[in-house]
């Protein structure tokens, strides 16, 4: 069995690299697009990380998709409609939809789609992102319904994942996981990999049965580069269309030098040190706020990162519960009235010039994370603080947070979904070991549970926005700055709308004249 298993995986990778590579730069049918990594896989289902699942969202298409502005809109299902209860969702489809090899599919597909996601033969690593769907029905050829255990307005952004897109169940069941090696590869969306190079290339052609409109560009070519540096040049020198990334150091000169070919732009991501709240000293709320109130968060996000990150108070990035983030009353005090205020606090819990608190701050190994913490040691200094740093990197760092073994410690979180409970629901006691702080306040829990049972999308968001006050107020982590993400876009491209998810399918790419 073990032999068998070792040359099928030695036959996969030899169809990936099956012949002469085609061209693979930029032409006036193709779009060169450079991704950070190789990709993975290529079964929807089975992959996690975002090189693959950006190649993916390429080539199947579910019930719905993200649009070039980032949000959800009619796929597959041309329209959805709500139960009052926010709990029943029916997706009328498309008529006449095929698989790119001709074979038709219907409604009927996708509760056997899921059931193959569930499987545990399947090892879906995004399985756990559907836990509150209970059921997928098709009563009929033209509807799915989804039924879920508590409302969540954001399930067309769920249902956009690759994971539950339409896969050729009939080519799986024939061909097992060697399905993937077809060339081209059966697909439901605009494209479909006809060669794939490892390291190399990955070149997707139109798919000419995909229901929607032609896309514009024939062909887009994904490159694997992992050095950030090495994709700006390329990029510049005309060797690709739009990178992925680039490095922070470059970010003023690209400023400087080609200020309409970069984009840095406000992502689902908040950056934050969380506080040891199980022992002393940051048992205790007043020292924590102490702390966060002598932070000049403006100076870090433009002076120690410099890449267009946004201060953050709070934890939910711009427009997830509401327009502005949240601050607290005192975020816009000058700074002496707030170490005034600072002082007093740590005053009355016990530590002044007298007796200085003392404390190690943790962080996983890079010169960013660095910067960050020495700099807040020096912020804190007026206040007599005495901040010692310690570095390990990532994997040993995220170990001793899961176990607890740290006083103040980088972290941070990135949302898998466009929703303030995908950031909120991690700060709850329920979350075990991924709750780094170890907060605990019964309120927050019933604001948010109160939150996720609300059908309601205005009524749910302000509930939101209230349990992120009671958490900014208790202050278990100290927040720092929203993330952003980094790309560059060549001047021939046309489609590409900047937005807080970093989505950019690309069908929704074209060439200018």
């Amino acid at each position: 069995m073990r032999y068998f298993a070792l040359l099928c995986t030695i036959m996969l990778l030899i169809s990936c690299d099956a012949g002469p590579a085609a061209d693979s730069a930029p032409g006036p049918a193709q779009i060169v697009r450079l991704s950070d990594s190789e990709i993975k896989g290529l079964d929807p289902q089975k992959i996690s990380d975002l090189a693959s699942l950006r190649v993916a969202a390429d080539q199947f298409e579910g019930l719905t998709r993200l649009g070039a502005n980032g949000e959800a809109e009619p796929g597959l299902a041309r329209s959805w409609q709500i139960s009052p209860d926010g709990l029943r969702w029916t997706f009328s489809m498309r008529q006449n939809l095929q698989f790119s090899d001709d074979t038709g599919f219907d409604a009927t597909l996708f509760p056997a789609v899921m059931d193959r996601l569930q499987a545990p033969e399947t090892t879906a690593p995004a399985k756990s992102l559907f836990g509150n769907i209970v059921a997928v029905e098709a009563p009929d050829a033209n509807r799915v319904i989804v039924t879920l255990a508590s409302p969540d307005p954001s399930l067309p952004s769920l249902l956009a994942h690759p994971a539950v897109a339409a896969v050729p169940l009939h080519r799986i069941d024939a061909a097992g996981d060697q399905w993937t090696a077809d060339r081209p590869i059966i697909t439901s969306g605009p494209y479909r990999l006809t060669a794939w190079k490892l390291n190399d290339h990955a070149r997707l052609e139109r798919n000419p049965l995909w229901y929607g409109d032609t896309v514009p560009t024939e062909t887009i070519i994904w490159k694997p580069m992992d050095d950030s540096l090495s994709a700006m040049r390329l990029f510049l020198s005309g060797g690709a269309d739009i990178a992925a990334d680039y490095p922070a150091s470059r970010h003023q000169w690209l400023k400087d030098n080609h200020p309409d070919l970069a984009h840095s732009v406000p992502y689902l991501g908040s950056y934050y040190f969380a506080f040891n709240t199980r022992m002393p000293p940051f048992d205790d709320p007043r020292i924590r706020t102490a702390l966060s109130m002598a932070i000049e968060r403006e100076w870090i996000a433009d002076k120690v990162i410099g890449v267009g990150n946004t201060p953050a108070w709070g934890l939910l990035p711009p427009g997830l519960a509401g327009a502005e983030p949240a601050k607290p009353i005192w975020a816009d005090w000058p700074r002496e009235k707030r170490l005034d205020k600072a002082r007093a606090l740590l005053d009355d819990a016990g530590y002044g010039p007298a007796n200085p608190l003392r404390f190690e701050i943790r962080f996983n190994s890079s010169a960013e994370h660095r910067r960050v913490s020495v700099a807040m040691a020096a912020m804190w200094k007026p206040l007599a603080v005495e901040a010692s740093l310690f570095n390990s990197e990532a994997a040993l760092h995220f170990a001793a947070l899961r176990r607890h073994e740290f006083a103040l410690a980088r972290s941070g979180w990135i949302a898998d979904l466009p929703t303030p409970e995908n950031f909120l629901l991690v700060h709850q006691l329920a979350n075990g070991p991924g709750n780094y702080s170890g907060y605990t306040n019964q309120a927050y829990d019933q604001i948010l549970a109160r939150a996720i049972a609300e059908p309601d999308p205005a009524k749910r968001q302000a509930l939101m926005r209230e349990a992120e006050s009671s958490l900014i107020a208790d202050m278990p982590i100290l927040p720092l700055y929203f993330y952003v993400t980094r790309s560059l876009v060549a001047k021939r491209i046309d489609g590409w709308e900047d937005n807080i998810s970093n989505v950019h399918p690309s069908r929704t790419l074209r060439i200018r004249p």
